[in-house]
């Protein structure tokens, strides 16, 4: 944690930087040139649970033992839509998909191309009634006391809650990098009886006029670096959601 020191005529008084104060002094562009010259760069990730479990999977010191936890927060420094398409049924193994798309518009791989009129984006493309190519949405988030961001691939049956979250903040002239989200777990599930876990959300509180600022020189950092990042964060969902589970039909899309 950083320190800083005021002086008056008597003394002199450390004061620590709290919260996202610690931001005050890193440079994540320096950093990353520095330590990772010739390697990988990449992102550690926060896990959605499958079937009835409702703990996140938290990256932890030790890879071999990661931390579980029913809730836990974080700003979100970027998100963005994604898509991603796999031609096999989910077998429990950690496969890319064949085809992907980090702007939810255009697709590389197998069949890539323009996702809105891509075959895999219609309903009854997939397993009841479901689109085969699933609509995720990516987010960078930094939790206090870290300076690097790890990120959390919400799947199609956590959008809705999401896009109510945001535009709760929007209402109030709010946008999400500038408040630690609490994230947590609820059981839901979809017309077909398959239980999953929903990602929930709500404001722990506003980031000071202090780290305001010193987020959002991350935020921009983060923003440039995520046209880069790959698919490794996407899995092929067990829990297959059916038209009437999904975010919004093409109608509430447009309204």
């Amino acid at each position: 944690m950083m320190a800083k020191t005021t002086k008056n005529s008597k003394d002199i008084v450390s004061v620590e930087d709290t919260g996202y104060l610690t931001l005050r002094d890193f440079d994540f562009k320096a950093a990353i040139a520095e330590e990772m010259d010739g390697l990988n760069t990449f992102f550690e990730r926060i896990k959605m649970p499958s079937g009835e479990t409702t703990l996140y999977q938290l990256p932890a010191d030790n890879p071999e033992e990661p931390d579980f936890a029913k809730e836990f927060s974080a700003v979100i420094l970027h998100h963005h839509p994604i898509r991603a398409y796999f031609s096999q049924k989910f077998n429990g193994a950690a496969n890319p998909p064949d085809c992907g798309s980090l702007d939810a518009v255009k697709g590389f791989g197998n069949p890539g191309g323009d996702c809105k009129s891509c075959i895999y984006n219609e309903y009854n493309s997939g397993d009841n009634g479901s689109k085969a190519c699933k609509e995720r949405h990516r987010l960078y988030l930094l939790r206090e006391g870290e300076m690097f961001p790890v990120i959390l691939s919400l799947p199609t049956g956590s959008l809705k809650e999401l896009s109510r979250y945001l535009m709760r903040l929007l209402t109030k002239g709010i946008k999400s990098s500038e408040v630690v989200t609490k994230f947590s777990l609820v059981k839901a599930a979809n017309k077909g009886g398959i239980v999953y876990a929903k990602a929930c959300f709500q404001m722990d509180r506003k980031l000071t006029a202090e780290e305001i600022p010193l987020v959002a020189g991350l935020s921009e950092q983060i923003k440039m670096l995520s046209r880069n990042i790959d698919f490794d964060d996407v899995d092929n969902e067990p829990a297959v959601l059916s038209k009437s589970d999904t975010v919004m039909n093409e109608n509430e899309r447009s309204a």
